[in-house]
């Protein structure tokens, strides 16, 4: 932690502008147990690691963008798409003890060249651009997901079945814990962190009755996540989704050591 963060933007607090608008619908997740030491490189500066009941978890996430706005237009071709993220879970205290939990990314691919080539370039993101694709259907009180990438013309997809009942989450749950980060964190230089919140209401939940990930992990996020991604998941879980607000970034620095 470091205590002494120097805000750069006076307003930050009060900053309400919006950055993007969009839909999040349909986000499955498959979460997993991982050593925190594997995490330390990707926690930024002024957050530390958020537990749950004691575990360090990651989450590989496939979730739709829909009718998404940046600064309130619309991109031609980049209103619709696909994302499969690897995240982890943090928090930040603020001076007065206030605490906001938040996510900082591993990995986020996309299938469109220019959100990644931008993200990258001006917030130092983690974005990768690969084709991919999603498929939604429901049969016999079910719904069926899956989001597929390619990375050099190898697939890699995460595929689940639900009961198409979606329902509230329930207070001290995994998905309580999962689900209720408002806050986004990356580290954009060795003294900057890059702060941003993420304004939804709390999402409905589905049952899932079957999740299956098949990835090449070792080419896609890097031999070190083997171990901890190519076996079953802590849990799992399918978000409906609903209209999300992206504020407007913050920077927060911090003194060298």
């Amino acid at each position: 932690m470091h205590p002494a963060a120097v805000n750069l933007n006076m307003q930050a607090q009060a900053n309400k502008k919006v950055f993007l608008t969009a839909r999040w619908q349909y986000l499955a997740m498959a979460n997993y147990e991982v050593p925190p030491g594997l995490l330390a490189p990707y926690v930024p500066l002024g957050t530390e690691l958020d537990l749950y009941e004691g575990k360090a978890l990651v989450s590989l996430v496939g979730f739709l963008f829909k009718d998404t706005r940046v600064f309130g237009l619309k991109w031609p071709w980049h209103t619709h798409f696909e994302e499969v993220n690897l995240r982890l879970y943090i928090k930040r205290t603020l001076p007065d003890g206030t605490v906001r939990r938040g996510v900082a990314f591993v990995s986020e691919i996309v299938p469109r060249p220019a959100i990644a080539f931008i993200a990258n370039r001006l917030y130092n993101e983690h974005y990768r651009y690969m084709p991919m694709g999603h498929s939604i259907s429901r049969q016999n009180g079910n719904i069926n997901l899956s989001y597929t990438w390619w990375l050099k013309n190898t697939a890699n997809s995460l595929t689940l079945s639900a009961t198409d009942e979606p329902r509230p989450i329930e207070n001290g749950s995994a998905a309580h814990f999962i689900f209720e980060h408002y806050w986004g964190y990356n580290q954009l230089n060795s003294q900057t962190t890059v702060e941003y919140g993420v304004e939804h209401p709390r999402w409905l939940v589905y049952e899932v009755n079957e999740m299956q990930v098949d990835c090449h992990i070792a080419q896609v996020y890097g031999a070190e996540w083997v171990p901890y991604l190519n076996v079953p998941p802590h849990s799992t879980m399918l978000a409906y989704g609903s209209e999300v607000v992206v504020r407007k970034p913050v920077l927060l620095k911090f003194p060298l050591k």
